[in-house]
């Protein structure tokens, strides 16, 4: 990772390795808010130059530290700075939506020595979209900067009518030598043996002539941001193993989602990821609070209210928005403010709707909150309004996308590359599209629906939704399934015609519960074959197929999200060999990312290469992806509880390379659950530690292996 990135709230700051934010760099460096570029530059100089290197931590994702040092400096044969003689250390973190960084010079040198601290900054105000290249348009103005001994201030009007500004002040008990109005602030420092001076700056991001004077000083700051991440820790059920590759990855896989939590007025839920995805995304906050569920199902409950105060309630093809359909992704930028981009919010998502039922009726089945349902039974209505009328285009009971807006996205499933939906021969298929998973998702939101109808005495509704399921599931059997290669199709084309290529989609379905007969036990055997496992996960596409790229983003990757949707399914359906070598793969590649963290994706080489291959370009963190050891962990417990029932479903069992695993606080209905499962010779035994739910336990294994 040849960035650095912290995040908290709806604020972000990324820059290179060394803490700068400079121009030539591979991504868009930069301080965010709103999708806008609130500093394009912010760079620490000695004496003009750019320190050298040591170290750079960027572990922790609400904050980071970099320690660099002096290069030798002399003129004309007189000493300047003698090498490695000054220690500068950068200390960032973000909180309450500032952006504070303690930059700390220590003297290591003999003798005592003067130098200058150098400060550039600089600040475009450009909208995330053009700062990517994907855009251009028309968009506002500078209009001028203010100086003074204690703060520096960048002035922006934009095309959208929204003034921004973005003000740096500083704490330090020295007046700089120099402020110049281009950005350029300069401190002269005088430090003895050993002695080391400190300057805290203050970076806010200001819209609509706002002044904030309630800035908290930095130690406060810290304080108040560390105490929000015990308390976040506390409300968290806890994994201890004594297999230390799962516990890093669990522990990880926890910090990255804290960091990744926002706030929009509805409860905190999971942005997609960061750099470049740090807003509400449909899919990937649905998913990502799915796998969270078991860990916190508080932010399931702000997820769901998030995305039900966006859903859709006109026709707009400009958006690819009908009514009752859930958003893809809303963008806050100038661009989006002023129509240049279809973004407020897009609607171009095929799965998103299904997921929020899908994850509404999970919700419902680990907490008992109906309440809940019942606060967001309209939106419900309306959601299951749009899979029938405007999901279902032709009325052949399969839910299929085709794109209306002229800049909005072509194939609207996960997989969203123009490439990702292809024939065996190589052929793109034509839309509409319908695709395998989805047709999953339908199934389990309408027979999740028709349970919790069922519970509320609404003999009516569940009656019906259970009858379009049943016709859903014998349309899918006879539409999708391929005899000959004992697996389904990826879609249904335009013309109805398969596409054939063998993929992973159809692996999610398997949660569902939808596939007949052995089928399940077919697809779970050709997902972890020679074709579909490359021994470090499961491949998007098969090994050997047309469109297979070991280094493509959808057509042969892996992602470990998509592996994840999969484990959930052969866990729920008992295919527990298929499932602990799917995990064991996952964890075997993530040694081979930074701070045993599982990217977003990577390549899908054969385990024979060596080690997993990194893709060349991933967010990190990403949502999904750090929900997916949360995921593992859920699948070696087979833990499935329905409220409803009040019962819960538990079939452990663990790797080859674990004997204990102890997972505490589970909350379920109004109590929670405590297990440890062990090793004991050749067998597994599973000790309950506490169960205050009053559900009954139930081991439920259709298939063992």
């Amino acid at each position: 990772m040849n960035y650095r990135v912290i995040k908290e709230n709806n604020l972000f700051l990324l820059t290179d390795e060394q803490g700068d934010i400079t121009a030539n760099h591979s991504y868009g460096l930069g301080l965010y808010k709103n999708d806008t570029r609130f500093l394009s530059k912010f760079n620490v100089r000695i004496n003009t130059e750019k320190p050298i290197l040591l170290h750079s931590d960027g572990s922790e994702n609400y904050m980071s530290a970099i320690l660099s040092t002096n290069p030798h400096q002399e003129k004309d044969g007189e000493l300047i700075l003698w090498r490695e003689s000054i220690e500068i250390e950068r200390k960032r973190f973000i909180y309450d939506d500032v952006l504070y960084e303690t930059v700390t010079a220590k003297n290591y040198f003999p003798k005592p020595v003067t130098f200058d601290l150098n400060i550039e900054a600089d600040v475009d105000f450009n909208d995330m979209f053009i700062v990517r290249g994907f855009q251009t348009g028309d968009v506002g103005k500078r209009t001028g900067q203010t100086a003074d001994q204690n703060s520096l201030t960048f002035q922006y009007d934009g095309a959208d009518d929204i003034k921004r500004a973005t003000r740096i002040q500083w704490d330090a008990p020295l007046i700089p030598k120099e402020v110049k109005e281009d950005g350029e602030i300069t401190f002269t420092l005088t430090l003895q043996h050993q002695e080391l001076q400190s300057i805290t700056f203050m970076v806010i991001p200001l819209e609509n002539r706002e002044t904030r004077t309630d800035l908290l000083p930095v130690n406060e700051a810290l304080e108040e941001l560390k105490s929000s991440y015990k308390s976040w820790s506390a409300g968290l059920a806890t994994v201890e193993t004594d297999f230390e590759p799962l516990q890093r990855l669990v522990d990880r896989g926890l910090s990255d989602l804290r960091v990744l939590l926002t706030d929009m007025g509805y409860g905190s839920f999971p942005v997609a990821g960061l750099p470049w995805f740090g807003v509400p995304f449909g899919r990937d906050s649905l998913i990502a609070a799915l796998q969270m569920i078991a860990f916190q199902p508080e932010v399931a409950k702000g997820t769901l209210f998030t995305m039900a105060s966006q859903q859709g309630t006109k026709v707009d093809p400009w958006r690819d928005e009908q009514p009752g359909k859930i958003m893809h992704e809303i963008r806050y930028g100038e661009l989006a403010n002023t129509n240049q981009i279809p973004f407020t919010p897009y609607y171009g998502t095929i799965d998103a709707t299904p997921l929020f039922l899908v994850l509404l009726t999970e919700y419902v089945k680990w907490t008992g909150d109906l309440e809940t349902f019942r606060q967001l039974e309209e939106n419900v209505k309306r959601a299951l309004e749009w899979i029938d009328q405007y999901g279902d285009r032709d009325g052949d009971l399969f839910v299929e996308y085709h794109q209306e807006s002229s800049k909005g996205i072509a194939n609207q499933g996960w997989k969203d590359s123009g490439d990702s939906i292809v024939h065996r021969n190589g052929d793109y298929a034509e839309t509409p599209i319908a695709l395998s998973e989805v047709q999953g998702y339908v199934y389990q939101a309408k027979q999740g629906i028709a349970s919790i109808y069922d519970k509320l005495g609404n003999k009516e509704a569940a009656s019906k939704l259970k009858a379009e399921a049943e016709k859903l599931q014998e349309a899918f059997e006879n539409e999708f399934w391929m005899a000959d290669q004992e697996f389904y199709a990826i879609a249904l084309d335009g013309r109805k015609k398969q596409v054939g290529t063998i993929t992973s989609n159809p692996g999610h379905v398997l949660y569902s519960e939808m596939l007949a007969g052995n089928r399940a036990e077919k697809v779970s055997s050709m997902l972890t074959g020679e074709k579909m496992f490359s021994g470090f996960g499961i491949r998007t596409m098969g090994e050997g197929e047309a469109g297979y790229n070991p280094m493509s983003y959808h057509d042969g990757s892996i992602w470990p999200h998509d592996n994840s949707m999969i484990l959930l399914g052969m866990s729920k359906l008992g295919f527990s060999a298929d499932a602990k070598k799917v995990i064991t793969g996952l964890i075997q590649a993530s040694q081979y990312f930074e701070y045993d963290r599982l990217p977003e994706l990577f390549c899908g080489y054969g385990a024979e290469i060596g080690k997993a291959v990194k893709y060349p370009v991933a967010c990190s963190p990403q949502a999904w992806a750090a929900g997916t050891p949360l995921v593992f962990v859920q699948s070696l417990l087979g833990l499935f509880p329905d409220s409803l029932k009040k019962e819960i479903q538990l079939s452990p069992m663990l790797l080859d390379e674990m004997n204990t695993l102890t997972v505490t606080n589970i909350k379920i209905g109004e109590g929670t659950l405590s297990v440890s499962v062990s090793r004991q010779g050749e067998e597994i035994q599973t000790a309950i530690l506490e169960n205050t739910t009053g559900f009954e336990i139930v081991k439920h294994m259709k298939v063992t292996q």
